[in-house]
This record gives structure tokens, sequence and C-alpha cells, in this order.
């Protein structure tokens, strides 16, 4: 499987394994020393012991199924080192058994190591106004 095939697979897992809210197989696609500019809580999380804690949070969040759907993903792969970047509807469902849905921004880079894929940086974010300071979540493609 080339590069291009094992990217667009390790995306296709991470996807399956949020929706499935399986934190252990999320967590199995990043790196010791991921870096992530989530779009929840913090500026930033270093190293898996941090995102796993917020993983499970966000998974708590919402009980009910997830929205977690990629479009317009676009991978430029080289031998050890590759990104992607794609637009996320995703959100889920509260305890009212309301769904809560947006558009995100998501960008991620691989590293390969030993002949395995893994996530070293995510960056997930929404547009904002610049005036009112608002996130402009209603935006769609």
């Amino acid at each position: 499987m080339n590069s291009l095939s094992q990217i667009h697979h390790l995306i296709d897992s991470y996807r399956q394994a949020v929706v499935a809210k399986d934190v252990e197989k999320v967590m199995a696609l990043y790196a010791d020393d991921i870096v992530s500019f989530d779009a929840v809580k913090a500026l930033q999380f270093k190293g898996k012991a941090a995102y796993r804690a917020h993983w499970q949070e966000c998974m708590e969040m919402c009980p009910g199924p997830h929205i977690f759907e990629f479009h317009e993903i676009d991978i430029v792969p080289s031998q050890e080192i590759a990104f992607a970047h794609w637009l996320a509807h995703c959100g889920g469902t509260n305890e009212q058994g309301e769904t809560q849905a947006c558009w995100m921004r998501v960008t991620q880079c691989y590293r390969q190591e030993a002949g395995l894929w893994q996530i070293v940086h995510e960056h997930w974010s929404a547009p904002f106004d610049m005036v009112s300071g608002a996130a402009l979540f209603e935006l769609q493609p």
C-alpha cells in the first residue's frame, strides 16, 4: 500500500473510531508526542495523556450518536512526513436528544516511523467574526 492509501486508511480509521466513541482506538493513531490545537477548551494539548483526557471528556459531552463526516479531503504524502486537510461536519446528540453539529476546518500532520504512520499534529478550528468575536458555526461549504 502506498503512502497516499495508508493516510486515507488512517483518516478513515480515525473517523470510525470517533463515531464508535472508542477512545483507545482514537489514541492508538496518535504519536506519543502529539501536539493538538483543538477547537475546544485549551489553547493546545501536548502529549497523549493530556489529549486522551480531552477526548474522553468530549465523548462524555454527547451521550447520543456522533456526527463525524469528512469532506474535501486533500492529502500530501512524502516518504516520512505527510499532511492532510479537510472540512468536517461534526457534533453529537445531547442528553435532551438534540443534535448539535457544525462545520470545522481540520489539518493533520503525520510521521512514519518503522512503517507506521501516526498523527503528530492536529488542528481543528472554526472561523470567527473579528468584530464580535463570535465563532461562525453556521457557515457551510
